[in-house]
């Protein structure tokens, strides 16, 4: 590989989803911004959300009622300020996006937006469109950063670790990352002025996920090495409807079906979210979870059901055309067939400890969107509250890295593969990922017990002892990139999860049924206090 590369930029940009875009646009004002992109710009939960994003826009809406209903779900662990400040400030922002491109679901008259109902919500706050919001979202914002000058968007480059000024005697602070371009096998150093990790989250821990294949948590495992503090990693949020088809790879089915009137259904056509939530069907996501894994469990199916049929067939294909054709294609029609569905992971909650601007705990390292922890979701994110923490927490640290400066040694020492090879055994890779992604599943899953706990903990240290092992003996690529970080994830997750001993929100678990009112705070990890490096 070559080294010894370097280039600088004002803002260095990781990942490509609304928070990291977002930013770009609002900090192309004041600096230079490069965004690096692993895969193709598209590749990000944003592009794959469907219902939408939640604001106050309706006349029968207020922000207090957002307010009331993000802390609720939240149970306990919000940020009242956080969320008060991110509710206020997002219907302007939804309006941004609208003028940047995204169209918008509107009235009939075309003038106000048609707003839809998701789990946990007490009123119609959702704007959208049809049922790919965030792909919309995705291709707008892509479109305004590729005509900007001052973006510059790097695709097919993965980031390895952050570059740290305390690895050269300084402060602790951040100056920017190496960075693999996965085309021509080179590590080049991208120094920068503030570094924003917006590389979303890690649903890839999982065997079962609605994440796409990016989503391994590089943001967290980076900033965590390099010393920042992360908290919440024990909320992982698994969305409770996920298509169940052997072709389908964890097709989401949006929680807005539910909004529109959809119903849960046992195979025998029985309604049971009654006997869970006052809400029924539309519930807080961790209760529909937990509902329906409890209901798989007792009766030994494999799927229940999530039922359309009673609706008007034209409004459901119209409303929506995405999800209905991708079921056609496996012979589902959504209007005439239930829709099998299973939870999968989803989102994670917490992530790298922030301030109100997006400032990690290290000096000029910023951490937005999924990758952050802000404290707006607490214990359980309010649906479509993840596209709206990324438009806030992306225009707040736009402004607050105009008052950064660069710190960086005179010289930075170029990437060294020292002694390391190719690697002519990649099925190890494989094989790891695939024993991290199954036991996190059976052992730190939807739920949890301390046993199951104890034995996931066993496996992650002989595992990611393994893997640090192959990192250093072999040359860098993608693969145990990914690999690393994401055994350094289900570790963080795993330590949170022992530590929270009650059932709150997203942490659920059988030696603790009940929540813990001495326990509604963050946990918290950092390197002195949490799982070695």
């Amino acid at each position: 590989m070559a080294t010894g590369n370097e280039r600088e930029t004002d803002y260095l940009v990781i990942g490509s989803g609304i928070a990291g875009l977002y930013f770009a646009l609002e900090a192309a004002d004041h600096g230079h911004v490069t965004i690096v992109t692993k895969k193709r710009p598209s590749d990000s939960n944003t592009a794959l959300a469907q219902g939408g994003i939640a604001a106050v826009l309706g006349d029968d809406d207020s922000l207090q009622d957002h307010v009331d209903d993000t802390l609720r779900v939240g149970e306990g662990l919000c940020d009242r300020k956080i969320v008060e400040g991110v509710v206020e400030e997002g219907p302007n922002h939804v309006r941004m996006l609208a003028q940047l491109g995204v169209d918008f679901a509107r009235d009939k008259e075309g003038g106000e937006f048609d707003l839809g109902r998701e789990g946990g919500h007490s009123k119609r706050r959702v704007a959208h469109y049809q049922d790919a919001t965030g792909q919309a979202i995705s291709e707008a914002l892509l479109a305004a950063v590729a005509k900007h000058a001052n973006i510059t968007l790097l695709k097919n480059h993965i980031a390895i670790d952050l570059l740290s000024m305390a690895k050269y005697g300084g402060e602790e602070a951040c100056f920017g990352a190496y960075v693999l371009d996965r085309d021509k096998g080179s590590i080049v150093a991208i120094v920068a002025r503030a570094t924003i990790l917006a590389s979303g989250g890690a649903g890839k821990v999982y065997i079962y996920t609605s994440n796409p294949d990016v989503a391994t948590g590089d943001g967290m495992a980076m900033a965590y090495r390099i010393g920042a503090q992360v908290s919440n990693m024990e909320f992982v949020q698994f969305h409770p409807t996920v298509l169940y088809h052997p072709h389908a790879k964890s097709f989401l089915i949006s929680e807005t079906l539910r909004g529109e009137g959809g119903k849960l259904r046992l195979a025998g056509g029985r309604e049971f979210m009654d006997a869970y939530h006052r809400l029924s069907s539309l519930g807080p996501r961790d209760v529909v979870a937990r509902a329906i894994d409890n209901e798989l469990k007792r009766s030994g199916a494999t799927s229940v059901f999530l039922d359309m049929t009673h609706l008007d067939a034209k409004f459901v294909r119209e409303r929506f055309p995405t999800i209905g054709e991708r079921c056609k294609t496996l012979g589902i029609d959504i209007a005439v067939d239930p829709i099998p569905v299973v939870p999968a992971a989803h989102y994670q909650c917490g992530g790298v400890v922030c301030d109100a601007n997006g400032q990690s705990t290290v000096k000029n390292l910023f951490a937005i969107g999924e990758t952050s922890s802000t404290g707006l979701h607490g214990a359980c994110r309010l649906a479509s509250n993840s596209l709206l923490e990324g438009v806030v927490f992306g225009a707040r640290a736009a402004a607050a890295v105009r008052h950064t400066d660069l710190i960086r040694p005179s010289q930075v020492a170029p990437w060294r593969s020292g002694n390391a090879t190719d690697s002519n055994d990649a099925i190890v890779v494989a094989l790891n990922w695939e024993e991290v992604r199954r036991f996190m599943w059976s052992y730190v899953g939807i739920v949890r017990s301390d046993k199951r706990l104890e034995r996931a903990l066993r496996r992650i240290e002989l595992l990611r002892q393994e893997i640090g092992e192959y990192y250093w003996d072999f040359k860098i690529n993608s693969d145990i990139i990914e690999l690393r970080n994401l055994a350094l994830v289900a570790h963080l997750i795993i330590e949170s999860a022992r530590r929270r001993k009650e059932s709150r929100g997203l942490h659920y678990t059988l030696d603790y049924l009940e929540k813990d009112p001495g326990q509604a705070k963050e946990t918290v990890l950092h390197q002195s206090s949490g799982p070695p490096v």
